[in-house]
C-alpha cells in the first residue's frame, strides 16, 4: 500500500464516525464496561491495567518518548503468537490477535476491527479508549492531538513490517513529530521476570511420508528461481516462521497451535545459514541439514540472535537480497542498502509453499477425511448431551480437542477452539474459559469453529446448528450463508484471477436482502503449518488463485447480542472441466476438502434463489433447474462415500447411522420458482463482474 502523504477532511470525518461511541441505554449489558458510570463499571473478564501503563510511562519518561506504541504481532509477523510475545495482551487485557495500543503520559488507546469490538469492552478497562478502526491515519491522528510539535513518537522497529513503519513515517512527516526506533522494546522492560520463558521445547524433523518433497529438493528450486531472475539475487531472507519450517522439513511448537519455531534463513546460491537454537534440533534433525558438509546442501547453524548481527556482515559484499516485505521487519530490512535489495511482497519460498502438489494435496485431504470422523463425533455427542443441560461452551471446545487427539496422526488443534452459543456466537471470534462460559441450550444457535494439527495435513471447519426450533429469520439467515458457500464452490473462473474479485459471490445471497458479513471470505491452510497460511485468499494482498492452492470459504452472518452464523470449508483449486478452453491455460474451479454436512434443521430449500436453481449464470433453466439442491446432494454422496468408509473402519456405528440420516438426499424441485428480483441481481453482478476481471486479474 502507498500511504497518503496528507490525511483529507474526508478522512477526518470518518476518523469522527468510526470512533464515535453511542450512549449506552438505562438498561446497559453487563457483559461490557461502561465508564461514564462513577465508579465505572467493569464485567469480570476485564482486566485492571492500572500499574501496567504507569510502570510504561515510566520507562517513556526516562528515554524521553511521549507516545510509545504497542502493535500485536512479534518479530516474524505472526498471525499467531507465544505468550512471551503478547505484549498488547499483558499490557490492555485484550487478548484479540489483531490491534494497536498507544500510550502517552495521560493517554492510552486501542485500535482493533470489528470483529473484536465487542469483545474489547469485556476486556479493557477504563485506562483505555478503545478505537473502532485499525487504519493508521487513524492512529497517527490520534497521536498529533496528544503529543505537541517537537515529540517523540518511539517504536520497536523489529515488531513493524516495512509497510506499516513506513506508513508511520509518511504519515507524520511534516508534522513536527519525530518517528524514534528504539531497540530495547519498553514493554518487556516493564514486564520484567513475569515475562514467559522463552521456547526450549525440540525442532524435528517431519517424517518423509508427511513431506511433499525433500528440503534439498526445495532449496534447489529457489537457487534456480534465483539464477532465473532478471537480477540474479545472491541471497533469499527468510523472516516468516512457516517459511523455513517448509523449506527444511522441519516442525516444533514455539507457537501455540503452529508447529513452527523461531528462527531465521539466509539462503545463498553456495551457502545455507539457520540461525535457531541448534541446541533444540534432535540428532535427526541435525543430522539431515549436516549430511552433505562441506558444500552448497550444507546447512550451517547459527545462533537464532545473531541474524541481525550476520545480514550486517553479508551486505558489505557484493550482493543482492531477495525478501518478502509481507514478513521482514523494518529493523533488518533497514540493515540493507536499497541498491541491493530486491523486495517482493511474499518470498519465492512463500509463494512455492502456497501450491501445493500432487503428494501435498493427497495429504490434506486424507487429514480432512479422519477430521470429518472427529467432528461428526461431536455433533453426535451433542445432540445426546445439550438437551440434558449437561454442556457449556467450554466443556464442549475440550471434548471437541479430546475427539480430535484421539484420531491418527493428531498433534492438537490448529487453534483455540470457537465454541460460541446464542449472543456469544454473534462474536466473530469468541472463544470460551472455563471461568466464562454459557450453557449450550436447544433453545439458541450453536457455532463451532474448530480445527486439527495432523502429521499429513492442517484443518479448519465451522458448523452452526440449532437443536430446537430456529425462527424464520435464523433459518433464512443460515441458508443464505450456505448459498453463498456454494454459489462459490461451484464457480469457473479464468486463470490468474485474484481471490477479491470473486469473493462477491459468497456475499451475494446476504446482499440480496441488505445483510453482510464483517470478516474475510476465506485463507488459505498449511500442510501441518498454519491454520491462516498466506498468501492465498480472497484479501487485497492475496496473490491470484492458481490449480494446487488450498483456500477456507467461510461466508456467515452475525445478529450482535443475539446469535451468529458461519459455515466454513477448505477448498482445493482445480481445474475445471469446460466445454471449450479459452488461452492456454484451462479455468479454475474448487473442490471441497471438508466433509461434514449442514444442519438440515437450519437449511429452508424453498429460498434458493432462481439463478442458484437454474445453476451457472446464462444456461437455459429446464437444463439446470435444481441444480443446487443437485450439488448438495452429490457433496452428501461425497462424504457418505470416503467419511463412512472410514467410520465403519473406526468401527463406530452410532455415528455411521447419524451420517446416514444427516445425508439423506434433499427432494429436487423444492426450491423456489423463478422471480425476476434475484435474476436481475445475479445478472448484474455477473456483468459486473465480467467488467472487472481483466483489470483485476493478478
Amino acid at each position: 500500500m502507498r500511504p497518503p502523504q496528507w490525511i483529507p477532511a474526508w478522512l477526518l470525518l470518518l476518523h469522527g464516525c468510526a470512533t464515535a461511541r453511542l450512549p449506552q441505554a438505562a438498561n446497559a449489558r453487563t457483559d461490557i464496561r461502561d465508564c461514564s458510570t462513577d465508579p465505572p463499571y467493569l464485567p469480570p473478564t476485564a482486566t485492571d491495567t492500572t500499574a501496567r501503563v504507569a510502570a510504561l510511562r515510566g520507562a517513556m519518561r526516562a528515554l524521553g518518548a511521549q507516545a510509545y506504541v504497542v502493535p500485536a504481532t512479534d518479530a516474524h509477523m505472526s498471525e499467531y503468537i507465544s505468550a512471551r510475545d503478547a505484549r498488547l495482551g499483558w499490557l490492555t487485557g485484550f487478548s484479540g490477535s489483531a490491534g494497536t495500543g498507544v500510550v502517552t503520559q495521560d493517554k492510552a488507546a486501542l485500535w482493533t476491527d470489528s470483529r473484536y469490538w465487542t469483545q474489547a469492552e469485556r476486556q479493557l478497562d477504563c485506562n483505555w479508549d478503545l478505537q473502532r478502526t485499525t487504519w493508521i491515519e487513524s492512529i497517527v491522528i490520534w497521536i498529533l492531538e496528544a503529543v505537541p510539535v517537537g515529540g517523540n513518537i518511539s517504536l520497536d522497529p523489529f515488531l513493524f513490517s516495512i509497510d506499516t513503519w513506513n506508513s508511520y513515517r509518511q504519515a507524520l512527516q511534516g508534522s513536527g513529530r519525530i518517528l524514534l526506533p528504539i531497540e530495547t522494546n519498553l514493554v518487556d522492560q516493564v514486564w520484567g521476570d513475569q515475562r514467559p520463558a522463552a521456547a526450549s521445547s525440540e525442532i524435528y524433523s517431519l517424517p518423509e511420508e508427511f513431506t511433499g518433497s525433500s528440503w534439498q529438493e526445495k532449496v534447489a528450486r529457489i537457487r534456480q528461481e534465483m539464477e532465473q531472475h532478471v537480477r540474479h539475487p545472491t541471497a533469499v531472507l527468510l523472516s516468516g516462521l512457516e517459511e523455513t519450517a517448509w523449506l527444511f522439513n522441519l516442525r516444533g511448537d514455539d507457537i501455540p497451535y503452529n508447529p513452527v519455531f523461531y528462527s531465521y534463513t539466509l539462503l545463498t546460491n553456495t551457502s545455507i545459514s539457520l540461525f535457531v537454537g541448534e541446541q533444540r534440533l534432535t540428532a535427526a534433525a541435525r543430522s539431515s541439514l549436516r549430511a552433505a558438509c562441506p558444500g552448497p546442501l550444507c546447512v550451517e547453524l547459527r545462533e537464532y540472535g545473531r541474524a541481525a548481527e550476520h545480514l550486517r556482515q553479508y551486505v558489505q559484499g557484493n550482493v543482492t537480497v531477495w525478501l518478502g516485505t509481507e514478513y521482514t521487519t523494518y529493523g533488518l530490512y533497514s540493515l540493507i542498502p536499497q541498491e541491493k535489495l530486491l523486495e517482493d511482497s511474499y518470498s519465492p519460498v512463500m509463494l512455492a509453499k502456497a501450491v501445493k502438489n500432487t503428494r501435498e494435496q493427497d495429504l490434506l485431504r486424507a487429514a480432512h477425511v479422519r477430521d470429518a470422523v472427529a467432528v461428526i463425533q461431536y455433533l453426535l455427542w451433542l445432540e445426546k448431551t445439550v438437551p440434558l443441560g449437561e454442556v457449556d461452551e467450554f466443556s464442549g471446545a475440550q471434548r471437541m480437542d479430546a475427539l480430535r487427539q484421539a484420531q491418527e496422526h493428531s498433534r492438537g488443534p490448529s487453534f483455540q477452539s470457537i465454541s460460541a452459543s446464542g449472543l456469544n456466537a454473534a462474536l466473530a471470534h469468541y472463544s470460551p474459559s472455563n471461568g466464562s462460559s454459557r450453557k449450550l441450550s436447544v433453545d439458541e444457535m450453536y457455532l463451532a469453529d474448530t480445527g486439527g494439527q495432523y502429521l499429513d495435513g492442517t484443518t479448519d471447519i465451522t458448523r452452526t446448528v440449532h437443536w430446537g426450533t430456529p425462527t424464520p429469520f435464523q433459518k433464512e439467515a443460515y441458508t443464505r450463508v450456505l448459498m453463498g458457500s456454494i454459489d462459490l464452490f461451484r464457480l469457473v473462473f479464468p486463470p490468474n484471477t485474484a481471490g477479491r474479485v470473486i469473493e462477491s459471490f459468497a456475499r451475494r445471497p446476504l446482499w440480496d436482502v441488505g445483510l453482510n458479513y464483517g470478516h474475510g471470505t476465506g485463507h488459505g491452510i498449511g500442510n501441518f503449518l498454519s491454520v491462516h497460511e498466506w498468501p492465498v485468499g480472497f484479501q487485497s494482498n492475496n496473490v491470484p488463485l492458481t490449480a494446487g492452492m488450498f483456500t477456507s470459504i467461510e461466508p456467515g452472518y452475525y445478529q450482535d447480542g443475539e446469535f451468529g452464523i458461519r459455515i466454513e470449508d477448505i477448498a482445493l483449486v482445480v481445474e475445471a472441466q469446460t466445454e471449450h478452453q479459452s488461452g492456454e491455460n484451462p479455468f479454475l474451479t474448487f473442490e471441497v476438502v471438508s466433509l461434514v454436512p449442514y444442519d438440515r434443521n437450519l437449511i429452508d430449500i424453498s429460498l434458493l434463489s432462481p439463478e442458484q436453481v437454474s445453476g451457472v449464470w446464462g444456461r437455459r433453466a429446464d437444463q439446470e433447474h435444481g441444480a443446487e439442491v443437485r450439488y448438495l446432494n452429490t457433496y452428501y454422496e461425497s462424504i457418505r462415500a470416503r467419511v463412512g468408509q472410514e467410520l465403519q473402519r473406526q468401527q463406530l456405528q452410532e455415528e455411521y447411522d447419524w451420517l446416514q440420516r444427516s445425508t439423506e438426499p434433499f427432494p429436487l424441485g423444492t426450491a423456489a420458482a423463478t422471480t425476476g428480483t434475484g435474476t436481475t441481481g445475479a445478472l448484474a453482478l455477473a456483468t459486473l463482474l465480467s467488467a472487472l476481471l481483466p483489470g483485476l486479474q493478478a
